[in-house]
């Protein structure tokens, strides 16, 4: 059986008295590695360190590839329940037209249902950058459109050449 360095099991427990719990959750004591190894033996389970920064560590009478292969269980599971937030960006433009716009704001929705978060951005060209306020009129508009479904988690603001704001979507527990 491998074992990696960091787990405490069996012969890789440092030679130190040990609190021993056997496997029904019972106290045995304040004991030996030899003798916790003796007794272990003696019932067939593994001698699991299960609080190593305590005084003195605590080690549990178990068996070990059960354990593991529970701990992994348990990580499958929680990773199959989360959801990675990805950031989708929408391009605008100071001179949108009415259905671009329209467009672009039920992309935006459909993302925000998903759960991702939205970064809404119009880049100036040439001369555009004079009426960069053209462009604050129509990031506040696609806000205003999008509405109650999304909270604004950083207003539009100038980037360079380019104009940035990021919605998110309302926590809703399920």
């Amino acid at each position: 059986m491998k074992n990696k360095s960091t787990e405490l099991v069996n012969e890789y427990i440092p030679n130190v008295e040990l609190l021993v719990i056997d496997e029904t959750g019972a106290k045995v004591g304040v004991i030996s590695k030899r003798e916790a190894m003796a007794i272990a033996q003696q019932r067939e389970y593994d001698l699991v360190v299960v609080s190593p920064d305590s005084r003195p560590m605590v080690a549990k009478l178990m068996d070990y590839s059960k354990y593991r292969y529970e701990q992994q269980r348990k990580l499958r599971e929680m990773k199959k329940n989360q959801h990675v937030v990805e950031i989708k960006e929408i391009r605008l433009s100071p001179t949108i037209d009415t259905h671009d716009f329209d467009t672009k704001l039920k992309h935006a929705l459909k993302f925000l249902e998903k759960g991702d978060k939205v970064k809404i951005s119009i880049r100036f060209f040439g001369r555009m950058i004079t009426h960069s306020d053209h462009g604050m009129i129509v990031i506040n508009k696609f806000i205003e459109a999008i509405g109650s479904n999304c909270t604004v988690e950083s207003k539009p603001k100038m980037d360079g050449r380019s104009m940035i704001a990021m919605i998110a979507p309302i926590n809703t527990d399920k």
